[in-house]
């Protein structure tokens, strides 16, 4: 529903040096546990939801008129009602049940933005035997998604992942880049490569799109560039390359895909100098056996965000051919 002429004109009346870029209010860290019971096998799954409703008009901030305004208090209510009566499937569907629900109950809400958190279950195993009702918690990483609807157009879906920490301890290197005066690091044909893998993709159609098959596919994808084959790895020559080729090959998996950024931060392993202990019988660095010194901070970050190029527009492709 749009605004009625009176609320125009008192609007504008306040809106002669300054004007709204954005607005929205909402309840966060929604918390919710959902047990599906099929007979004596349970299943579970915990999202945490953030929502935030627009609306049509500016009389709450401008006046104090709260007429239009749901509660943030009724927003959460809501979040449980449709866990309750829909179930939760993925971060994405019910991003989307929420937007549709809030868009079509109010109709002073011009847009709404959804976000969700997935907490990871995982079904215990006892002598190889799922347990029909025990969980482990295994924040391996961390699922969440985005979903932005506003009224007469379509949905805006951002699905992601974090908190993916992985390390190899060879087949990684880092060489022949500049060494200037400003360089103190060496050549390293040989290292650890350990980051935390940080990863949000944009999806430019739904058609046939199984959300949970596409976040799997971009995890396993992730993994296999950064490791490779079990038995015999694969080489990285930088971070920039093993990060391009996760993301070429989950645009090449998911058509549906429209960009996909990833971010990997450097978690530094320092060998450990034990070149004064001598006496002790102690190897140099280098040999079978070595001692390393974690450091977090400062660490390097390498980020992209890989799109189509039929998605791109001529300015972004002219400056892409420059590059």
């Amino acid at each position: 529903m749009s605004q009625t002429s009176e609320e125009s004109r008192e609007e504008s009346e306040h809106f002669v040096d300054f004007d709204f870029m954005d607005t929205g209010y909402g309840k966060n860290h929604i918390k919710l546990l959902r047990i599906k019971r099929e007979g004596a096998v349970h299943h579970v799954k915990e999202f945490q939801v953030d929502t935030q409703l627009t609306l049509c008009s500016k009389k709450d901030y401008l006046f104090g008129d709260n007429s239009d305004i749901v509660a943030t208090d009724s927003q959460k209510n809501i979040v449980y009602i449709l866990a309750k009566i829909h179930g939760l499937k993925s971060p994405e569907d019910f991003g989307l049940l929420l937007c549709s629900h809030f868009l079509s109950k109010y109709p002073r809400v011009t847009k709404v933005k959804i976000s969700i958190e997935e907490h990871p279950w995982q079904r215990m195993v006892t002598d190889g035997v799922p347990h029909n009702h025990a969980f482990i918690s295994t924040p391996t990483a961390i699922r969440f998604a985005c979903v932005t609807c506003e009224r007469g157009a379509m949905p805006d879906i951002e699905s992601g992942m974090k908190n993916l920490r992985v390390m190899k301890t060879t087949q990684s290197a880092f060489e022949h880049f500049i060494h200037d005066e400003f360089a103190t690091l060496p050549d390293c044909p040989e290292r650890i490569f350990s980051t935390v893998i940080y990863s949000k993709w944009k999806y430019g159609m739904t058609a046939g799109l199984d959300y949970d098959y596409a976040w799997n596919t971009v995890k396993d994808s992730v993994l296999y560039a950064f490791a490779g084959s079990p038995d015999t790895g694969i080489f990285s020559p930088s971070v920039q390359n093993t990060l391009y080729l996760a993301q070429k090959e989950v645009l090449e998996k998911i058509p549906q895909m429209s960009w996909i950024e990833v971010q990997l931060p450097n978690k530094h392993y320092t060998p450990v100098d034990f070149s004064q202990f001598k006496y002790f019988g102690v190897k140099p660095s280098g040999s079978e056996n070595e001692v390393f010194l974690p450091s977090d901070y400062p660490a390097g970050n390498i980020r992209a965000v890989l799109g189509r190029k039929s998605l791109l527009s001529p300015d972004m492709l002219m400056l892409q051919s420059k590059l």
